[in-house]
């Protein structure tokens, strides 16, 4: 099946792509030639899915999924997956009542906030991310697949595996894996939290981040990391994240503590989210 998602331009499509990429799972994911591909689980049912631009202020997406009642649902996530609902104008002329923001806007005024398939799967991205490097994090996310995750057949080369269902990581020794036992145990009750309230991560729920906190193992920057990318909310902002403060580092010359950046996020809300994005580009081009 194929279908065209629209958007208001400007995208800058690399940069998502790049986002993308870095963190790209074996078996479940594929960044390719300027296409991404990954495998989808929805209602018991698995299936895959590409994406890439075409030339007329759109993403063209190849589906393959054995149910077309689930296509709605289908594209209403991969719209919040590449934010194309976002409402540039209105942030930027928002943030760019800061002189720094307003110039990285302008280098880059296509910026998106990346977000995700699903809301489990990200959880579980954030907390093995955890104090340890993002390809350590992403090597961790294979195995975890390999090992957990359901065979699927898809005509996409590298596509192997289903990110694995709640009920299955809710009971695993996670820890087996090759992290801290403590690790393994927040990520099996996140499994948990998600079967006794179903509606965990749904986008747009209220005291999302009180929800999350509230769980074993969960702290600010990882609650407020999945607000913003899960739960869509953009003024979720995770201060004291190492990217943001270096990123004002090389920007200003000298770092700011964590408190510093909090109390200078407070004139960027309700758009802090974004502006942690813009930031984060800064570092992606340093490193």
């Amino acid at each position: 099946m194929r279908l065209r998602l629209e958007y208001q331009p400007p995208y800058d499509w690399p940069a998502m792509l790049g986002f993308l990429a870095a963190r790209a799972v074996t078996g479940m994911e594929t960044v390719v030639d300027g296409v991404y591909s990954r495998s989808i689980g929805l209602n018991g049912l698995h299936g895959c899915v590409s994406l890439w631009p075409s030339a007329e202020d759109a993403l063209e997406v190849a589906l393959d999924f054995p149910d077309a009642t689930a296509v709605p649902e289908i594209v209403a996530r991969l719209r919040r997956m590449f934010d194309l609902d976002a409402d540039l104008p209105v942030m930027h002329g928002h943030l760019a009542r800061d002189p720094l923001l307003a110039r990285l806007i302008a280098e880059r005024p296509g910026l998106r906030v990346p977000g995700a398939w699903d809301g489990l799967e990200l959880a579980f991205r954030a907390v093995l991310g955890q104090q340890i490097t993002v390809v350590a994090a992403i090597r961790l996310a294979g195995k975890l697949v390999a090992g957990y995750g359901e065979p699927l057949v898809c005509a996409v080369p590298g596509l192997t595996h289903v990110f694995p269902r709640a009920e299955v990581l809710a009971v695993a020794d996670l820890a087996a894996l090759g992290m801290p036992k403590s690790r393994g145990r927040t990520l099996s009750g996140v499994a948990q939290a998600l079967l006794d309230d179903p509606a965990l991560f749904e986008p747009g729920r209220e005291e999302g981040v009180a929800r999350l906190l509230a769980l074993h193992g969960i702290g600010e920057w990882t609650a407020q990391y999945i607000a913003l990318r899960q739960l869509r909310d953009m003024d979720g902002f995770p201060h004291g994240d190492v990217g943001l403060l270096r990123a004002l580092e090389v920007l200003e010359g000298e770092r700011p503590t964590a408190r510093d950046l909090a109390a200078r996020a407070e004139a960027w809300r309700p758009f802090r989210g974004y502006a942690a994005q813009v930031l984060w580009s800064v570092m992606s081009r340093v490193d």
